[in-house]
């Protein structure tokens, strides 16, 4: 039996060790367009590869996906956060959870990943050719024939194809697909960082605010966790958490919004109002800059008090209930007008792909066309950050495997 795999990334090679190792004498080929295989395993998580989530249940797993969590979290009972971790240890490279849940290697290093892959693929005799980017794929006589980009190459036949090549930015990376009759949707970006050239962030590049609730005005989209300031806007997990979840919304509103945030990570105003009285009362006689709510960093404090119309030298006892409320409004509903994204890293990640509707996601397989089968970004299906996006990937490179 010969078999295919479209894509040198990680769901492709995991769907093409798994099938050598189902069907031992099968002749398994990865081709890989570009002339590098792994790319993107080896900048995940700052080149640390952050190849999972370490959280406890497939309910809280599934949760993380804005796209395709309802069709995984059946997968999931195929294989889990905790098979992948298994199946990497069990193969030599021993893992580490940190306490958000996020899973790395213990060495820190992506290349840990990447020899691990490369190590299986010799010993099990699997093909890897570079700069085979395929570019058709027909049906003739029961058999899938492969069509290579450029021409040089001759097409080939194999029994089962799986693709496994990656998120393509572009409707038209998928029109190879879409002649099969495969539904297509849109791709647009997804994991992105804001850009707000408006406002004055520059002043708090490097800041981070580890317990931030943050929404998109005039929208249902909210998320938590830490922000970080850069020079150009706002990143971290909760803004890229934001991203993914109105990855489509935010597109159609071509990346202009606004941004609420509250600094504070406490949902009822009266709390928050109430902390601050006591601290008039408390430290009535200290000027405003040198007393800081809710742990916030120095910076961000001055800027929020700016931001509210107080003189900084201002003391806490001379506040009065206007002024209280003018800083409790700042730190719980902060707005910000973003203007644009960002790509987050070189960790490019997309919304949309082969739609659910045309695969069978208890095989993988298409429902047009037999013995094709789908693993990993090219279909609908993308996660929050977190290690959720490579958990589809091995997921469904998994199941594909089995080519049932």
């Amino acid at each position: 039996m010969d078999i295919a795999v479209v894509g040198g990334g990680a769901a492709g090679f995991f769907a093409a060790i798994n099938v050598k190792e189902n069907y031992p004498d099968a002749e398994v080929s990865i081709f890989e367009k570009s002339k590098e295989v792994l790319s993107k395993v080896k900048v995940s998580g700052g080149g640390r590869c952050n190849l999972t989530n370490g959280c406890s249940s497939i309910a809280e797993l599934s949760e993380a996906y804005p796209r395709g969590g309802k069709a995984l979290k059946r997968a999931f009972y195929s294989f889990d956060n905790k098979d992948t971790m298994k199946w990497f240890e069990s193969r030599g490279v021993p893992l580490v959870v940190q306490e958000d849940g996020c899973v790395f290697p213990r060495s820190q290093d992506s290349q840990s990943v990447i020899e691990c892959f490369l190590e299986q693929t010799r010993r099990l005799a699997i093909s890897v050719e570079l700069g085979r980017g395929v570019k058709a794929i027909d049906e003739i006589n029961g058999k899938l024939h492969l069509t290579f980009v450029g021409g040089k190459s001759p097409a080939r036949s194999f029994d089962k194809v799986i693709v496994a090549s990656g998120g393509s930015p572009r409707r038209d990376g998928l029109l190879w697909l879409e002649k099969l009759h495969h539904k297509i949707e849109d791709p647009v970006p997804s994991l992105f960082t804001f850009k707000m050239p408006d406002e004055e962030v520059a002043e708090l590049m490097g800041v981070v605010v580890e317990k931030t609730l943050v929404s998109i005005q005039g929208t249902k989209l909210k998320s938590d966790g830490p922000i970080l300031f850069t020079h150009w806007g706002m990143s971290g997990p909760a803004i890229l958490k934001l991203s993914a979840l109105g990855a489509r919304l935010l597109s159609d509103a071509g990346y202009i919004f606004k941004v609420q945030v509250n600094w504070t990570n406490l949902r009822n105003y009266d709390e928050v109002f109430a902390q601050l009285q006591r601290l008039c009362v408390e430290h009535g006689k200290k000027i405003l800059s040198n007393v800081r709510p809710f742990a916030l960093p120095e910076r961000l404090w001055t800027h929020l008090i700016a931001k509210s119309g107080l003189p900084p030298a201002k003391k806490w006892g001379e506040l009065g209930k206007s002024g209280v409320n003018g800083l409790a409004r700042v730190l719980t509903n902060d707005v910000y007008e973003v203007n644009g994204r960002t790509h987050f890293r070189e960790e490019f990640v997309t919304c949309g792909g082969v739609s659910l509707e045309s695969i069978d996601f208890k095989t993988m397989q298409s429902k047009v066309c037999h013995n094709l089968y789908f693993a990993g970004e090219v279909m609908d299906i993308d996660g929050i950050t977190g290690g959720y996006n490579f958990q589809a990937a091995w997921t469904t490179a998994f199941i594909a495997a089995k080519l049932k």
